[in-house]
């Protein structure tokens, strides 16, 4: 299970399955620990977000997984 953290250090989003959907991602979770969520993702608002990168971000993007916590 993945958590999504707000600034205040609490746990704004767990999320426990990501899926396919035709060309859609499917993000599922739980909101503040008790709401249910399904959020999708189409490929225009991925392009959207990929604007948003830059390199230092995308590489700092790859080497999270490796980085200690």
């Amino acid at each position: 299970m993945m958590r999504l953290y707000s600034n205040d250090k609490t746990v704004l989003m767990e999320v426990s399955a990501i899926e396919r959907d035709g060309n859609e991602l499917l993000v599922r979770g739980k909101v503040f620990g008790t709401m249910p969520m399904t959020a999708r993702l189409n490929p225009q608002e991925c392009r959207s977000g990929l604007k948003l990168l830059n390199f230092r971000l995308m590489w700092f993007l790859l080497t999270l997984p490796f980085r200690r916590a």
